[in-house]
């Protein structure tokens, strides 16, 4: 079973914890918060035990910074992202392998971009799937009642989430019903060129006529469907589109 992304949050002041949860929660439902402190103390005791895929770091803590929190590790593997009032810690939050930082008081689109980008970190780090010891990675099996169907994954032209199933639209105009959520897929073909446009639909860059401008704008695919592009969306899209030959 897939488990939901792990957020922790460690700032010294409440506000700005409640703060950072309350945008994962409006901007990025499938993520959880998972622990929250103030202290250097605590996120070490914490940390030592529990790697979470994102952390929010802010550099001011109650008891010292967060650079000596981090010096009594060797190694976090997490997606840190620096929270602070001062820029000028900029240069020494990079060299401490962050992902991005953020000033304060934190706009939600910065907040959005930054999250996004630890988020394509993380896949781009995750092996490609591979299926059951199948080393082909240019198709997929999409199970059925019947069994399975195995499809070039080129063949795919978008994916549409229908509550707990996903509907598969094919270049051959077929389509595919499996009972599977769209955020198993959106994992699994990250690596082929697929893009999470909107909560629900994913599709194939490849197979995008154009984009039509707008609040978070429309995609128009090769089969002439029209979709919606979330607003949260838009900037880490835009940026995507842009190396995808």
């Amino acid at each position: 079973m897939k488990t939901r992304l792990q957020v922790n949050i460690i700032d010294d002041e409440p506000d700005g914890r409640d703060y950072i949860a309350l945008l994962l929660k409006n901007e990025f439902p499938e993520l959880t918060v998972t622990f929250q402190t103030g202290n250097i103390d605590d996120a070490y005791i914490h940390l030592t035990r529990n790697t979470p895929d994102i952390l929010f770091l802010d550099i001011q803590l109650t008891d010292g910074t967060a650079f000596e929190l981090l010096s009594k590790f060797q190694n976090i593997s997490s997606q840190i992202i620096f929270i602070t009032a001062y820029e000028n810690f900029a240069i020494q939050a990079i060299k401490n392998s962050a992902t991005d930082y953020l000033l304060k008081p934190i706009k939600k689109m910065d907040f959005v971009i930054s999250v996004n980008k630890a988020l394509e970190n993380i896949r781009k780090n995750k092996k490609p799937y591979s299926g059951s010891g199948d080393t082909d990675m240019s198709k997929v099996n999409l199970p059925t009642l019947q069994g399975f169907k195995r499809i070039n994954i080129s063949d795919i032209i978008r994916c549409e989430a229908d509550s707990n199933y996903t509907v598969f639209y094919l270049c051959d105009k077929t389509k595919i019903v499996v009972s599977k959520t769209l955020q198993d897929f959106e994992d699994q073909f990250f690596n082929h060129g697929f893009f999470r446009v909107h909560h629900k639909h994913l599709i194939n860059l490849k197979h995008m006529k154009e984009y039509i401008k707008g609040k978070g704008g429309q995609v128009i695919m090769t089969d002439n469907s029209v979709l919606d592009v979330s607003v949260r969306k838009k900037t880490y899209f835009l940026q995507r589109i842009q190396y995808i030959e």
